[in-house]
C-alpha cells in the first residue's frame, strides 16, 4: 500500500488560533538540535510578559499545559477558588480546579459581557478564596476583562491572582507585575505566530513561596508514615509539577522530561520577532488593523457582536444575518477561496462568527482578502448586505497612513 505526501492547502488562516506560522519560526524548527537557548528565552519571556519574576519559562504542551501546570501545582484539597465566568474559558479554569480538589466558587455574567472590576472585587471579599483564577482575553466572545484593579485586591488580601492570556499575550498589552498577577499563562499558537505546543507561563515569588513549601512536605513523605490531610497537599502530577520544572529550568538542568528542543526553537524565534518589533507598535498594529477590519465589517451591514468596551482587538465576532446558515458561509470561504474563519461554542454556537487577527496573520493582505471573500459569500446567500462597501472601507483606513 502506497501513502500520499502530506499537502495540505495553503489557506489564509483567520481564525482566533491557531493563526498562520510565521516564516521565520517555520525555519527556526528545522534547526539542528543542541542546549543552549534557555537563559536567553527566559529573559525574552520576561520581557514578553513585562516581569522582573525569576520564574519564566515554556511548558511542553499546548497552552492547556500551562495552565494545568501552574493549577495543579498551586492548589490544595478544599481550596476555595473563585473563577468568574464570562465565555468558554473560564469553564475550563473550573474544570481544571475541580479535578484537582478545588472547592470553585463561579460567578458568571452573558456572554459578550465583562466584569465591572468591583463587582469581582466584591465576590472576593464575600467568597475569600485562596486562588482567583480568570481569563484575560475570552476568544468565545471577543472579550476582554479588565484586570489592573482585581490584581491589587488580591494582593491587599494576600490572595493567588492567575490570570490565562494564552488569547492576549503578544497582542495586547499584559502587564504582570503592574496588574498584580502572581501566575500568568499564554500559548504560542495565537498572537506569537508559533505552533501550538509550548506553553509560556511565569510565576513570582509568592507562588514559588508556595511550591517550595509543597516540596518540602512531599520530601518529608519519603522519611515518614504522613497523615492523609498532608497526603491530599502533596501535587497529583510529575509532569506539569512546578517545583521540578523549576529544577529543570534552573542553572543546575535537573533532568525532568525529554525537551521539546524543536518547539523551543520555535518559541525563541518567535520571541526574538515578537521583541524585534517591539512590543508598543506590535500592539499599536493588531489594533490598527483591528479598526480596517471592522470599519469594513460594518459597511458591509454587519452587526459586530458583543460590548464594543470590552472588545478583544485581535478578535471580532459577527452576528450571524438572519435566515443565513452560518456553516455554509464557513465551508464556502474555505472550499471556493480558502479562507477559514470560526464559529463558536456553547450558547454561541450558530449564532456568530469569529475572526482572529493574531500575529503573523493580522496583516493587511489577510484583512482584505477576508472581507472580499465574506462580501462575495454572503451575496452567494442572498444575504443583504452593502456590496462593494467593505473591502472600499479597509482601504480607506489603509490609506490614511499611505
Amino acid at each position: 500500500m502506497s501513502y500520499r505526501d502530506l499537502n495540505p492547502s495553503l489557506r489564509t488562516i483567520m481564525t482566533p488560533g491557531p493563526v498562520e506560522t510565521e516564516p521565520r519560526v517555520l525555519r527556526a524548527l528545522s534547526t539542528p538540535t543542541c542546549r543552549t537557548i534557555r537563559p536567553r528565552t527566559m529573559e525574552m519571556l520576561r520581557k514578553l510578559f513585562q516581569t522582573e519574576n525569576k520564574w519564566a519559562f515554556p511548558v511542553d504542551g499546548t497552552s492547556r499545559a500551562g495552565l494545568e501546570a501552574v493549577l495543579c501545582s498551586i492548589i490544595e484539597q478544599g481550596d476555595v477558588v473563585l473563577v468568574p465566568i464570562y465565555g468558554r474559558f473560564g469553564h475550563l479554569l473550573t474544570e481544571i480546579a475541580q479535578r484537582y480538589g478545588a472547592e470553585v466558587v463561579n460567578m458568571e455574567t452573558s456572554w459578550g459581557q465583562v466584569f465591572d472590576p468591583a463587582e469581582v472585587i466584591q465576590e472576593i471579599e464575600r467568597v475569600k478564596p485562596k486562588i482567583v483564577a480568570m481569563v484575560h482575553g475570552e476568544t468565545s466572545t471577543g472579550c476582554m476583562q479588565p484586570l489592573k484593579e482585581i490584581g491589587e485586591a488580591c494582593r491587599e488580601k494576600d490572595i493567588l491572582f492567575v490570570v490565562d492570556a494564552v488569547a492576549s499575550i503578544g497582542g495586547v498589552d499584559v502587564r504582570v507585575d503592574e496588574w498584580k498577577i502572581d501566575a500568568c499563562i499564554g500559548g504560542t499558537q495565537k498572537c506569537l505566530s508559533a505552533p501550538s505546543g509550548m506553553a509560556p507561563i511565569t510565576f513570582n515569588s509568592r507562588v514559588e513561596a508556595l511550591l517550595l513549601q509543597r516540596k518540602n512536605i512531599e520530601q518529608g513523605l519519603a522519611e515518614q508514615k504522613a497523615s492523609e490531610a498532608v497526603r491530599s497537599r502533596i501535587i497529583r502530577s510529575n509532569y506539569f509539577d512546578l517545583s521540578q520544572l523549576m529544577d529543570y529550568w534552573s542553572p543546575t538542568r535537573l533532568n525532568h522530561h525529554t525537551e521539546a528542543t524543536s518547539m523551543l526553537y520555535a518559541l525563541r524565534e518567535s520571541l526574538r520577532i515578537v521583541l524585534e518589533e517591539g512590543l508598543e507598535e506590535r500592539f499599536a498594529r493588531h489594533r490598527f488593523h483591528e479598526r480596517a477590519l471592522v470599519k469594513g465589517l460594518q459597511a458591509m451591514g454587519l452587526e459586530l457582536y458583543g460590548d464594543s468596551r470590552s472588545k478583544l482587538p485581535v478578535v471580532t465576532c459577527i452576528s450571524i444575518p438572519e435566515g443565513i446558515d452560518g456553516e455554509s458561509v464557513r465551508s464556502m470561504l474555505l472550499r471556493d477561496f480558502e479562507i477559514e474563519i470560526a464559529s463558536s461554542f456553547g450558547p454561541l454556537k450558530g449564532k456568530i462568527w469569529r475572526i482572529g487577527a493574531m500575529g503573523f496573520s493580522c496583516r493587511k493582505k489577510n484583512i482584505l482578502s477576508v472581507l472580499a471573500a465574506l462580501e462575495a459569500v454572503l451575496v452567494r446567500h442572498g444575504a443583504k448586505i452593502n456590496p462593494s462597501k467593505g473591502v472600499q472601507a479597509a482601504l480607506d483606513v489603509y490609506q490614511e497612513i499611505a
